[in-house]
């Protein structure tokens, strides 16, 4: 069974060299963590409000800053790398992240 929550972030960012996106420019990032597991006896696989707060957790580091300062290079996919990488070891079950930056266009990473 899959169970998900959604937050979002406002961040900043340019793209070194990158033709339309060498300049700064910002983006409403919508960010989907997806687990999966079994129902526990709480008949939950987990608590929305505790995978809520892991995910505001970590997507505070990155929430109206400038991504640049960050990451040396912030495509969406190297901020979905990042993300990830900060959520294992918080969330024990398997998971993916889907990050949208602005509309229609994603990167996914996780293994479910």
């Amino acid at each position: 069974m899959r169970l998900g929550v959604i937050e979002y972030i406002d961040a900043a960012h340019y793209l070194p060299g990158h033709k339309t996106c060498g300049q700064w420019h910002g983006h409403t990032y919508k960010v989907e963590l997806i687990i999966e597991g079994e129902k526990k006896e709480t008949g939950m696989i987990m608590d929305f409000y505790d995978m809520k707060s892991i995910l505001r957790q970590v997507l505070s580091e990155y929430d109206h800053r400038p991504l640049n300062d960050i990451i040396e290079y912030p495509s969406v996919e190297n901020i979905c790398e990042s993300v990830y990488s900060k959520l294992q070891g918080k969330i024990t079950l398997p998971f993916m992240i889907r990050i949208w930056e602005g509309r229609g266009k994603w990167c996914e990473l996780g293994d479910i």
